[in-house]
């Protein structure tokens, strides 16, 4: 029998990313709405660099991040030249943990591009990828150096990076994934707007709202 993650309570809070809603850029019509669609981050959150920072906080193990990431694939093709695109990997607790130290190897080692096929093997090939040594395999199969890999999975950075991204979704206040921040000023998630393509509608207002912010 296939093994199935935990269902905790931050996966339910997510769980209503799939219902049958109407999309908020279909029926909701107007603009956002504060505290329905989105929520201020009180205070502001200091993002780094010059541009607009998007934050997508995420988990291997979310099936529902699964299915919002070729969405958000597409959508972060066309964003504009003053937009950073972020990705924060999250892990509730240790159970979870290798998947946040496998994203944060491949940023380190330049291999992002190995990213969506490691998302497919847990989701569409039903495999559990937290076993060390299972993980190296896959990434052996993918071209990445076993050596290079394994000495990068147990490195400083990467158990840095590991600390910073759980300080960062703390910060932020994520109780359930996936979700998004723009500028460290406004937070949103397809539970809150009831659809994922609703959700990229919210990000473009919210993108120019933090943008409008920025000139005052």
């Amino acid at each position: 029998m296939p093994h199935r993650f935990r269902i905790d309570r931050r996966q339910l809070v997510a769980s209503a990313a799939l219902l049958p809603v109407i999309a908020f850029a279909q029926g909701k019509g107007g603009q956002p709405v504060e505290m329905r669609d989105y929520r201020p981050i009180k205070p502001a959150i200091p993002v780094d660099g010059a541009k607009i920072e998007v934050l997508e906080f995420f988990q291997y193990s979310c099936p529902h991040c699964y299915s919002f990431n070729a969405d958000l694939e597409r959508w972060k093709k066309s964003l504009p030249a003053d937009v950073d695109y972020k990705r924060i990997s999250i892990n509730w607790d240790n159970s979870t943990l290798n998947h946040t130290k496998t994203y944060y190897t491949l940023e380190v080692l330049d291999r992002l591009d190995v990213h969506d096929r490691f998302f497919a093997a847990i989701h569409n090939n039903r495999r559990r990828m937290l076993d060390p040594k299972e993980i190296t395999e896959f990434m052996v199969a993918n071209g990445i150096d076993a050596t290079k890999w394994n000495d990068n999975f147990n490195s400083f950075s990467v158990n840095t990076r590991v600390s910073r991204a759980g300080q960062s979704w703390r910060a932020y206040k994520v109780d359930g994934t996936p979700a998004m921040a723009v500028d460290g000023r406004y937070f949103t998630a397809p539970s809150m707007v009831g659809s994922r393509e609703g959700t990229l509608a919210v990000l473009d207002f919210l993108i120019a709202k933090a943008r409008s912010e920025r000139r005052k």
